[in-house]
């Protein structure tokens, strides 16, 4: 590591930032001015001056953070609090991604420390956002130095720096567990109007048209609104608008009413001077109906609003998955990939089939109906069975484990050539600009192949004579997106440069050993 003695980390482009202070300033002036002279809050001026204020403050705010290191630790600074830590209270440094494998918005690189109570703290700077590849370069020296000064002032608990993703064990879960949590509250409010919504749609299914007794004076009102009644019309004109925007009935003498808000296609099919009957339930129109077109009034059935509920809680269940992945991996390192929740989204999808009709056709009998038990019963034990199986699907295999179990599983090399899934991390000679997708073992040397075959065309073959296998470990943040959480990394030496491969658990462990007879 060089040499340094001190890290100042100013603000990312900082006459942008200024820029906006002034016009912060400006828009206060201007705000302050109007109040003073109007004294109304309710101006559009106040408004335009307001809004550059409240940019110009958060300007203020990043411009005026710095985040500096020295012999004694790290000191950040903003606008309204200053902190240092000293370096013997900090165990290491992190590097957290976001952003990251997404083509619309720049990758943003966040220095954390660790400290050694256990908490995180995460720095406003070096550089929130690497929009080029000189603001990376810029990143990278200013993180080496800031390890340099960490190494010579401190006491790292470990050379290597963990590189937080969202596909790692050290991301925190409060994303998906707000997720989750919102999505199950919205399904429980749905589920509180379920009776409601039933005891409607019945009330609207067993409507029955009004008789002279019902329309009489001494009926109750009740009697009155639960019957149907229905009075002529004539369609004056209509309004038809798009699909999404209500369209409209106007009705002649403004008779039952002045105008319906109807669907597009129910205004289509109406035109002026039509004679409809309109029917009335419970002081609303439910039903206008001509000689070529009817509109009905759509009534929401309790079998859908109970499938809808269930819908949330299924889908509340993804990122419950992902919660309960973070909780199961929470002893792993850091910086460790988890395995992905895909798995769990097949047991949903697969209890979705039959717990969603389930719903639908028993809402609000669910318990009482011998045949709706006997459905849920079942349909529970295969989802149970499902998650037996993404359980284990989602398990962590360490390195040894994976090793031992290819051992004992025995298998023979197949004759000829196989074409295994893998690839090196890093551009060589034998793998230029990263296209290596397989690597094509048997009949020859092993060698870097972009296509899984058949046949050794554009092959490089593999230096094994001066590749030597260091250790085996799971993926890990900094290796990309594009590996697979799956997946293991070989780290190995070639030459005096590491290289990593990447490939499936079984197969890389007969890479492994393809390798190494050829090495020795």
């Amino acid at each position: 590591m060089r040499d340094v003695q001190e890290v100042t980390c100013p603000p990312f482009r900082k006459r942008p930032l200024w820029f906006l202070v002034g016009l912060g300033g400006a828009g206060a002036c201007l705000a302050v001015v109007r109040l003073a002279y109007r004294g109304g809050l309710l101006d559009v001026w106040l408004s335009v001056g307001l809004l550059p204020a409240l940019l110009g403050v958060l300007a203020l705010s990043m411009v005026t953070t710095r985040v500096s290191a020295d012999a004694y630790g790290v000191h950040t600074r903003t606008l309204l609090r200053r902190r240092s830590v000293p370096w013997r209270d900090i165990a290491g440094l992190r590097i957290l991604l976001k952003h990251e494998n997404n083509s619309r918005v720049p990758e943003s690189r966040r220095v954390g420390l660790a400290l050694r109570d256990g908490r995180r703290r995460l720095l406003p700077l070096p550089l929130p956002q690497s929009w080029s590849p000189d603001d990376r370069a810029e990143f990278d020296a200013e993180l080496e130095a800031l390890r340099a000064l960490h190494a010579r002032h401190g006491a790292p608990e470990s050379d290597h720096i963990p590189v937080i993703s969202r596909r790692t064990a050290g991301r925190p879960s409060a994303g998906p567990l707000s997720l989750c949590v919102l999505l199950l509250a919205v399904a429980a409010a749905t589920a509180w109007f379920l009776p409601n919504t039933s005891s409607y749609a019945r009330a609207w299914q067993s409507a029955v048209p009004c008789t002279t007794a019902g329309t009489t004076a001494g009926a109750t009102a009740t009697e009155r609104r639960d019957c149907l009644t229905t009075v002529p019309a004539v369609i004056a004109r209509t309004e038809v608008r798009r699909p999404k925007r209500p369209s409209w009935l106007y009705f002649a003498d403004r008779r039952p009413l002045e105008r319906l808000a109807v669907s597009q296609e129910g205004a289509q099919g109406f035109g002026p001077g039509d004679s409809v009957e309109v029917t009335l339930w419970r002081g609303e129109v439910m039903k206008v109906a001509g000689e070529h077109h009817e509109w009905r009034e759509h009534v929401t059935a309790a079998g859908d609003t109970a499938a809808l509920v269930a819908a949330l809680a299924l889908a509340a269940g993804y990122p419950g998955a992902r919660v309960l992945l973070r909780l199961r991996g929470r002893r792993l390192p850091d910086d460790e990939v988890l395995p992905s929740a895909l798995p769990f989204a097949g047991v949903l999808v697969g209890t979705a089939l039959w717990l969603l009709p389930l719903c639908y056709r028993y809402p609000t009998n669910l318990l009482t109906s011998p045949a709706a038990v006997t459905w849920a019963v079942v349909g529970s034990a295969g989802t149970l069975g499902l998650f037996a199986l993404a359980w284990r699907a989602t398990r962590v295999r360490t390195p040894r484990a994976a090793a031992e179990s290819a051992a004992a599983e025995g298998k023979e090399r197949e004759a000829g050539e196989v074409f295994v899934p893998a690839r090196f991390l890093e551009q060589t000679d034998y793998n230029p600009h990263l296209f290596g997708t397989h690597i094509v073992l048997g009949d020859g040397p092993p060698a870097v192949t972009p296509h899984p075959g058949p046949g050794r065309f554009a092959a490089k073959p593999i230096p094994v004579d001066r590749l030597t296998v260091k250790g085996v470990r799971r993926v890990r943040g900094g290796d990309g997106d594009t590996v697979p959480g799956s997946w293991h990394i070989a780290e190995l030496d070639d030459g005096g440069r590491p290289v990593r491969l990447a490939a499936a658990p079984a197969d890389l462990t007969r890479i492994i050993r393809e390798l190494r007879p050829a090495a020795g």
